[in-house]
């Protein structure tokens, strides 16, 4: 007893003298701010409000903007993009010329790795592992500082139910809870435990908010939702970045309540600053201050003044800030309380980030030359994108390969670098990237005989293809060179290459320009001129696996219907290729899981595994129940789908209890068995259902999961606890809590396959 209370002493000691640094450190923060700020002109705190890039074809191109850097040394820029170790030192040197020397904040788009890319951000979450995911944003964070840059515009962390829009590939997919703990994961992996070390990065959480429910899945559309839908759907995965300590936000394009987000003090303010409490800054998205002239707020005066109004603390690129506040100050429109703390909040972040004690300090050259793709970091591109990937389908145990005999590698994306990386990639080393191709004959060695050809074009479809030629396609790595071959050539060209073949490995899907931002698709099935291709394969009679490279879910009916394997890759990053050649061989037995639905149509869209059931539930023998004359109501592939090289059972779930009262905890129990021939890994989910509250629920929503590996005829026991958090909810009053009643519980291998019981628990 003594040693307890001991214990709890030295614990409180602790706690307090953690406070009491922590409250000096921000007191000495403060003083020095405001010391700081006494000094300042108007325009030079415009000025660090103010995010504007310079010429990116010249700083791309190894070329000095010198006209960039004199703006600089005028104190009139408080951050900018980078890309170069030189161009981003020339940027600080031109800081420290300037009256005050306040260092500039280097931000950039390190959405899913620098120099190293990992799998793209929706891949990641496939991965169902923090660990992991957090790992990449580590190495991504070090890789970066390393050449000067302080600052992720990531994570994206917007929910999506519509796979039509682009942007679906850089966030976590629909569900709010995974989405949650993913955004928490990349938080942890820039930032670190210490933002001031020269190795994190400030994360930057996007699009805030709501972007990822644009209708019709078109880029920058209008979105509009009730606050319900808002709070428990859309919201949490923001929130949980937030707790997790990210040091600012970037605002959404979109509309919130028919008020752009940008200029919208409810979002801004009422719920970022006074709901949650956060207190870092936020910038907006490119020109998006601009963006509200469209939107019918007003002329860039105008809409300048609302967005500071509403709680932006930086105006990326539109010059509105800096053009136009100095008059509405003088017009009363804005105040000097107003500025000053929008300018404070940027002064904060420069502070925590260590500039003032060191402007240099992401300028390392020793690091840049030493701790970018090396060894360690390439091996866990490959580790972190095999298990990123989902087995689809596999009649017949096609997969995985021998490591002997015949292969065919065919089709437009096996032997494409850039399309490996996907989109929002800053950096592309093709020096260290693996396609399907060389990945499959690295794996095989001499021992396999590999043949390739390319098969089909992306597309032959005009409008797309159009679409596609593009400057930021070309960086994108899309090749769309005039053919000399025609469609009907190369599927010859490929039925040859195939013909004394034991298998075929099909690497179809989409360019890295076909998905991420203004990418948008109408028809998301995998284009004509491949899928050609495909049915040609398969009707030579021999094994085919598809391989998937793209950005978001596909409609795959055909696909699933009729090719024996079909493996998930997504852009799977830098070691692409080898990591699809560990799947395709089995040295990685794959475990990952679908975070988004795949839907059987375009039709069905928005479709989504956590929806609210109907006042006429889907009953095949009642005509007039919610569903489609056409096709079934369910998706080819479900939210939390993916299968194994081996085969598990669950047991039927086993309750502690059956009726709880208060803060009483629940403990659910399954036995899992590994009932195939090899070792593998099962994502346990836990889902519980709400049948009967005060506003209607889902059927179901995701509150846990467990990982388990499991030998070949092992069994494990698999325990969750639940306690009355998982039950809470944001009800008609926006108020989190729980209600009285009966749920639903299910523990499953996917959304769609589950067990189920139920518990009663009072309050």
């Amino acid at each position: 007893m003594i040693l307890q209370q001991i214990k709890k002493l030295v614990v409180s000691f602790v706690l307090i003298l953690s406070a009491s640094i922590v409250l000096a450190q921000e007191n000495e923060m403060d003083k020095f701010i405001s010391d700081l700020m006494s000094k300042m002109t108007l325009e030079e705190k415009l000025g660090q409000i103010n995010l504007k890039s310079g010429n990116m074809g010249a700083v791309l191109a190894g070329a000095d903007d010198a006209e960039f850097r004199e703006t600089i040394k005028r104190g009139e820029v408080g951050a900018t993009g980078g890309f170069t170790f030189k161009s981003i030192k020339g940027t600080q040197e031109a800081a420290q010329e300037s009256r005050l020397k306040i260092p500039v904040m280097i931000g950039v788009d390190v959405i899913h790795g620098f120099n190293t890319v990992f799998p793209i951000p929706l891949g990641l979450s496939c991965s169902w592992d923090t660990n992991l995911i957090e790992e990449s944003a580590r190495i991504a964070a070090s890789e970066a500082s390393a050449t000067g840059i302080c600052w992720a515009y990531s994570p994206m962390v917007d929910i999506a139910r519509d796979p039509r829009w682009g942007r679906v590939a850089e966030g976590a997919g629909e569900d709010p809870w995974w989405g949650s703990q993913v955004a928490q994961a990349m938080v942890r992996g820039y930032q670190g435990d210490d933002l001031a070390a020269s190795n994190t990065i400030m994360a930057c959480v996007k699009h805030f908010a709501l972007y990822g429910a644009s209708e019709a899945g078109r880029d920058y559309n209008t979105v509009d939702m009730s606050h319900q839908q808002m709070f428990n759907y859309y919201l949490p995965p923001y929130k949980g970045a937030f707790d997790s300590g990210a040091g600012s936000a970037m605002s959404s394009f979109n509309t919130i309540d028919m008020i752009p987000a940008t200029g919208s003090k409810f979002m801004m303010t009422d719920v970022l600053r006074d709901r949650w409490g956060f207190n870092g800054f936020v910038v907006t998205d490119y020109t998006s201050i601009n963006e509200m002239s469209a939107h019918g707020l007003g002329d860039l005066q105008e809409v300048s003044a609302l967005a500071l109004k509403a709680g932006i603390d930086m105006d990326m690129q539109g010059l509105g800030f800096i053009g136009t506040l100095k008059k509405s100050l003088d017009e009363g429109k804005v105040t000097m309380d107003d500025i000053d703390l929008a300018c404070r909040r940027v002064l904060e972040a420069k502070y925590k980030l260590g500039l003032f004690d060191d402007p240099y300090k992401y300028l390392d050259v020793e690091r840049s030359n030493t701790e970018i793709s090396t060894k360690e970091n390439l091996q866990a591109a490959r580790e972190i994108a095999a298990h990123s990937m989902v087995l689809l389908k596999n009649n017949n145990n096609t997969l995985p390969l021998k490591k002997s005999g015949k292969i065919a590698v065919v089709g437009p994306l096996a032997d494409s670098k850039g399309d490996m990386l996907g989109c929002w990639v800053m950096r592309r080393d093709e020096s260290i990237i693996s396609t399907v191709l060389e990945g499959i004959k690295n794996m095989g060695g001499e021992s396999v005989e590999v043949t390739y050809a390319k098969g089909a074009n992306i597309t032959d479809d005009p409008y797309l293809k159009a679409s596609l030629v593009s400057p930021y396609a070309a960086y994108m790595g899309v090749q769309m060179a005039e053919e000399t071959l025609t469609p009907e050539q190369l599927i010859e060209e490929a039925l040859q290459v195939s013909k004394d073949a034991d298998v075929i490995v099909a690497v179809l899907g989409e360019s890295a320009a076909m998905s991420g931002e203004a990418a948008s698709r109408a028809d998301i099935s995998i284009p004509e001129s491949q899928r050609n291709l495909l049915k040609e394969l398969v009707k030579t009679g021999k094994p085919v696996v598809l391989v998937l490279i793209n950005g978001r879910p596909l409609t795959l009916n055909w696909e699933s219907e009729n090719v024996p394997a079909i493996l998930e890759a997504w852009a799977p990053g830098s070691e692409g290729g080898n990591a699809i050649a560990d799947v395709l061989f089995g040295d990685y037995n794959p475990a990952g899981k679908l975070t988004m639905t795949f839907p059987r149509s375009v039709g069905q869209i928005p479709i989504y595994y956590n929806h609210l059931n109907t006042g006429r539930p889907f009953d095949e023998n009642n005509k007039f129940t919610s569903k489609y004359l056409d096709i079934p109501n369910d998706p080819v592939y479900p939210f939390g789908y993916g299968l194994s090289y081996t085969t598990f059972e669950y047991s039927d779930i086993t309750l502690s209890k059956s009726d709880l009262k208060g803060n009483e905890k629940l403990e659910a129990k399954i036995m899992l068995t590994n009932t195939g021939d090899v070792a593998g890994e099962e994502v346990v989910q836990l889902y519980i259902g709400d049948p009967v509250a005060s506003i209607s629920r889902p059927v179901k929503e995701l509150k846990n999961f467990k990982k388990v590996m499991l030998q070949p005829g092992e069994s494990k026991e698999v325990t969750f606890t639940i306690t009355p958090d998982e039950l809470k909810f944001y009800n008609s009053d926006l108020e989190y809590d729980w209600e009285s009643g009966i749920f639903n519980l299910f523990i499953g291998t996917s959304s769609a396959d589950v067990k189920n019981t139920n518990f009663n628990w009072t309050k």
